[in-house]
């Protein structure tokens, strides 16, 4: 098996002992994102629909980078501390992808890196 390393500048590096994304074979695996500014490394300002938008440009950002693009994605995982904030993911959601939507899970979680309140990981198939 080859593992091929995906990296961008338009997504936050990674703050572990990870890759941005992996891929193997037609698939990539792609980290969980967080609301990080990719130039400051800090969360960004504003509100909850502010930070799932930044989240969703990261995934995006790592998508293409790895010569895809969102609607490749075929299964997202959406963590929230909160799940009172489902129906502006899925509003936010609606505006990024088009159908058929991927495979989806969205779990409420006690907490998440940062302190932040929501982060999403992916696969993607090329």
């Amino acid at each position: 098996m080859t593992k091929n390393i995906i990296s961008t500048d338009n997504a936050p590096s990674a703050i572990g002992t990870y890759s941005q994304a992996v891929r193997t074979g037609n698939l990539v695996f792609v980290s969980g994102q967080i609301p990080l500014n990719p130039q400051t490394m800090e969360i960004v300002d504003g509100d909850f629909e502010a930070r799932a938008r930044r989240v969703f440009d990261s995934l995006r950002a790592i998508c293409e980078e790895a010569g895809g693009n969102l609607d490749q994605i075929v299964k997202l995982t959406i963590y929230l501390t909160d799940l009172g904030n489902f129906a502006t993911v899925n509003s936010v959601m609606a505006e990024y992808f088009t159908a058929p939507f991927p495979a989806r899970a969205a779990l409420e979680v006690a907490g998440l890196p940062k302190g932040v309140d929501i982060e999403a990981d992916a696969i993607l198939a090329l």
